[in-house]
């Protein structure tokens, strides 16, 4: 029962232990962490789309520097060269090469990817968490501007923008792209956050905080969020590839990143220029890559997903 005595942060502090700070109840401990790391070791699979990301992002960083030619270079004596000693990956319609251009494309991809979905949390943990936590009818009002959002095809959307700032004559640059991806992309981060906060805001531990004087905001920062982490997490993870799909596809169509920076998805546009003539390695390479990100993050998700089942830990 609540009472009319109005509790100070300190004396909130000061609370029993019990009440603000047991394990798995404030925040997941470092013992919890430590068994989900452990559990997701056992996965093999999600282990070895953990090991291709982390090859793939350190080579999106080396693999331009490692290789004796810019990724603009170009050398019209060289053109449409096959794999060698000299061009691991061959060389393009311009002689350029096709290592450093790869590598490059796909540090462009695992950036929009990750920004993406860093944008897409920011924003559904903090309007999830808003409408979860305010009243019925308030609640009611933000998750039918939500739906209203998300009705709006995501890709009609980033083809949208895409078209109009390439109409303007100045590309479509990776913040475009980015927002374009993030103006629908949110919503269902709010609505899984938004399903989480209604259901463990009602909880013992956090009746036990409000009881204590503690604000809504409070207990949305150091009870709820910390311990939806969970499902989270596994949303970023599924988020990532979608976002990188996507930007391979407007590239593809020649909507996204403009020339002469490369991307998968204008080297893939490229390679099929060239299929007719039999050079296949310079949309292979491209669509190897891709499917090895689409692939790592998917399997990487699912093991996360996996590792962090309550009803799994043994």
């Amino acid at each position: 029962m609540k009472t009319d005595m109005v509790y100070t942060k300190e004396m909130f502090e000061k609370a029993p232990q019990d009440l603000r700070d047991s394990e798995g109840i404030r925040r997941p401990s470092i013992k919890y962490w430590a068994d989900v790391w452990r559990r997701l070791k056992q996965n093999k699979l999600a282990m070895t789309g953990l090991i291709l990301l982390i090859i793939m992002g350190v080579m999106s960083f080396l693999g331009t520097t490692i290789s004796n030619f810019e990724y603009y270079e170009q050398d019209y004596s060289k053109t449409n060269l096959k794999p060698n000693g000299e061009y691991w990956f061959g060389t393009d319609e311009l002689g350029r090469d096709l290592f450093s251009r790869a590598w490059l494309g796909t540090r462009y991809s695992l950036i929009i990817g990750l920004l993406a979905a860093l944008i897409d949390f920011g924003i559904g943990v903090v309007y999830g968490g808003i409408a979860g936590m305010a009243s019925p009818r308030v609640d009611a009002i933000m998750m039918r501007i939500a739906e209203v959002i998300y009705s709006i095809p995501y890709m009609l959307v980033v083809v949208l923008i895409s078209v109009v700032f390439s109409t303007k004559g100045s590309g479509t640059s990776m913040f475009v792209l980015i927002i374009a991806m993030t103006i629908t992309g949110w919503v269902p981060m709010a609505n899984l956050v938004r399903g989480q906060v209604l259901q463990l805001k009602e909880s013992e531990y956090s009746l036990a905080s409000e009881s204590l004087g503690a604000s809504k905001g409070w207990i949305l920062k150091n009870h709820i969020v910390p311990n939806t982490l969970g499902p989270i997490l596994v949303n970023v993870t599924l988020t990532i590839p979608r976002a990188i799909f996507a930007e391979a596809t407007l590239s593809f169509l020649g909507l996204g990143l403009q020339p002469p920076k490369p991307s998968l998805g204008t080297l893939a546009n490229d390679g099929l220029a060239v299929m007719p003539i039999g050079l296949f390695y310079q949309i292979l390479i491209p669509a190897i890559l891709i499917s090895l990100i689409m692939f790592s993050f998917n399997v990487l998700g699912d093991g996360l997903r996996d590792a962090l089942d309550p009803r799994l830990r043994k």
